[in-house]
């Protein structure tokens, strides 16, 4: 039985062949290496899960208006639109406000290893990342990031939605009562096939009972070095995700998008193992955040 994201290619496949061969027919030989090319990626989707390109709509926000924007150019943490969040243990480590700052424009989360004796170890010697969370929450919109992705380490940057009814499977209602939904996640970067690509994933019914949908591996432009944008438009009807301003795929997983209240998070997230040694850095940049929404 076909995983979502293979069943989402096998479709893409067929499509993109159909068209091939309506191009071949009509004698435009231009777009053939174009959809030879698609033809390609979403083989590799299906046999070896690679990464493929965003190739959907282009975003259009023209019915939308902003209701939150941080662009970072202070030099502290405005409180009044963020909170941290998860702060004490996680996985492997510790989550600490320490590791979040504002600076040169940016918010930077930093993941370091902090001997004892450290004023920023609070929680003890160990592994130490960040997490921060609006402090209102939203239903519907679109949330959009700019950001230069953290690399190495087991660690991975992460900007998602959450809700007070993913605390229970009786809550969430399959996703109705509450969902996290993945933006993005980068922890594609020991993977040769997925290299400079980002996964979207969506999570519902809980911690203890989740039932989970990923959505594939999408590329973007040198994502551990340049700052690249990803996006989600949470309609009534689906959840639909962007990166660049193209869309990459579309869902309404399980039983259907969350009518909830979700808040927006930025977390580097930290592993259960670590694949380096104490003195390794590693930080998660961030330009700005934006969340949208129609008028009415």
């Amino acid at each position: 039985m076909l995983s979502d994201r293979e069943t989402i290619a096998l479709n893409r496949l067929v499509a993109t062949i159909l068209a091939f061969l309506a191009v071949i027919s009509a004698g435009n030989f231009k777009e053939i290496g174009e959809h030879s090319y698609a033809m390609a990626e979403y083989l590799g989707v299906l046999f070896a899960d690679k990464a493929q390109t965003p190739r959907g709509e282009t975003l259009d926000l023209s019915e939308y208006e902003t209701v939150f924007f941080d662009d970072f150019n202070g030099d502290t943490l405005d409180t009044s639109m963020w909170e941290y969040r998860a702060n004490g243990i996680r996985s492997g480590g510790f989550m600490s406000p320490y590791q979040v700052r504002v600076e040169d424009g940016n918010l930077r989360v930093k993941a370091e290893y902090l001997y004892a004796g450290n004023s920023n170890a609070s929680y003890g010697e160990g592994w130490y990342s960040g997490m921060i969370r609006t402090v209102n929450e939203y239903k519907y919109g679109y949330y959009e990031i700019r950001c230069i992705c953290s690399k190495g380490g087991g660690f991975w940057s992460a900007f998602w939605l959450n809700s007070t009814g993913m605390a229970s499977k009786e809550l969430s209602q399959g996703g109705v009562g509450g969902a996290e939904v993945d933006i993005f996640e980068a922890f594609n970067y020991d993977d040769l096939l997925k290299y400079n690509s980002v996964s979207l994933a969506i999570h519902v019914d809980g911690y203890s009972e989740t039932r989970s949908q990923s959505l594939g591996s999408y590329k973007a432009k040198d994502i551990y070095n340049e700052y690249n944008v990803y996006g989600l438009e949470w309609t009534p009807e689906e959840y639909i995700f962007y990166i660049n301003g193209v869309e990459c795929v579309r869902s309404s997983f399980a039983d259907g998008v969350s009518e909830a209240n979700e808040y927006a998070i930025i977390s580097l997230e930290l592993p259960k193992e670590f694949s380096e040694e104490p003195g390794f850095e590693t930080e998660f940049i961030i330009d700005y955040v934006k969340i949208m929404q129609k008028p009415n």
